[in-house]
């Protein structure tokens, strides 16, 4: 594998990020148990805080949003039904057609704007009324919108959504991997989200910076099934309250950072909005995430000048580049960033 210099500002990313001094240090101080046995009291007590943070019943810590977002599924769904979801959501891209594998289901994508669903796309999707149609079950959504750029859903719109899926007797589920930065970027309260979604997967390893872990959230029955099968597919950990401290530590400490990475990311979008090769649309920026498109050049082309300056971004299409900001990114980093953007510009 490639290995990066630690020089380079790495924007490929923010699950680059490392634990610190401070979170190593807390992780350590951590009582531990055979948590299978339901026996690590750190774990358990991190599980219920965050379930009573969003208004849920009960958590559950897996080590992965891939795997909490498709016990999600699981839990609602029986094999043969179909989930709804835009076409750019995670579970759809980057989840290696787990849910067709673990869940039996099917996965209707839907066009949305900038990855986020609303009623007028909803309209008219349910099926299920006759033997020949799969059974419309769940509506998938995601906050914020990774491929969509970070853009998050406001309260108008989630309510909306809610009410559609109360009306057709369909259940929501919330892919949250980034759901901290729309959090910090729309002061959404967190329980909120529990009144809109039946499940919610949390992730702690992205922003936050804790090295592993994501948590599904429900009510106990729903979790208490869920950890049956998070056992079956090998997410049965033992001591786990290491990194249960990890992601309390990241959620107690790192949250308020995130601030600081929308603040650069919309400091670095100002100088690719005024540049003549690249283009950004400045009103979808809201969070940590910036796409940002080339103009007379591809994204290889101009990954290659960054990473020649000591920058590291994503391809995320033909002319695409992302770029993502985390607390390890500092404001001497972010002007180098903005130096190398402006030569490119030249």
């Amino acid at each position: 594998m490639k290995k990066q210099n630690k020089n380079m500002i790495d924007l490929r990313s923010d699950t680059i990020t490392r634990p610190t001094p401070e979170m190593l240090d807390y992780m350590m101080q951590a009582k531990v148990g055979d948590d299978v046995f339901g026996e690590d009291e750190t774990v358990n007590a991190f599980q219920q805080k965050i379930a009573g943070m969003f208004g849920m019943e009960a958590g559950l810590f897996v080590p992965s949003g891939t795997m909490s977002n498709q016990l999600g599924i699981k839990v609602l769904t029986d094999p043969g039904d179909e989930i709804l979801i835009d076409e750019k959501g995670h579970i759809f891209n980057y989840e290696t057609g787990a849910a067709s594998v673990l869940s039996g289901v099917q996965i209707r994508t839907l066009e949305g704007k900038r990855g986020k669903l609303n009623l007028k796309i909803l309209e008219h999707t349910k099926r299920g009324n006759f033997d020949w149609e799969p059974r419309t079950r769940v509506v998938c959504l995601e906050n914020s919108t990774n491929k969509g750029g970070g853009v998050c859903y406001s309260k108008e719109e989630l309510s909306n959504i809610k009410s559609f899926a109360d009306e057709h007797k369909l259940m929501v589920h919330l892919d949250g991997a980034r759901i901290w930065n729309a959090i910090t970027a729309t002061e959404i309260e967190p329980a909120f989200f529990g009144k809109i979604a039946d499940t919610i997967s949390v992730c702690f390893s992205k922003g936050l910076g804790a090295p592993v872990g994501s948590m599904l959230l429900s009510s106990k029955e729903r979790i208490a099934k869920a950890r049956r099968y998070r056992k079956m597919w090998g997410g049965g950990m033992r001591q786990v309250g290491l990194l249960a401290a990890a992601a309390d530590y990241a959620v107690s400490n790192n949250w308020e950072k995130l601030k600081d990475d929308h603040r650069r990311a919309a400091e670095v979008a100002e100088v690719i909005f005024n540049s003549s090769e690249l283009a950004v649309d400045m009103n979808n920026l809201q969070t940590n995430i910036l796409l940002f498109d080339t103009v007379n050049n591809t994204a290889e082309g101009i990954l290659k000048k960054l990473e020649d300056q000591g920058v590291l971004m994503t391809q995320f299409g033909h002319q695409t580049i992302r770029a993502t900001f985390h607390f390890e990114i500092t404001d001497k980093d972010v002007e180098k960033v903005k130096s190398a953007l402006k030569e490119i510009g030249k």
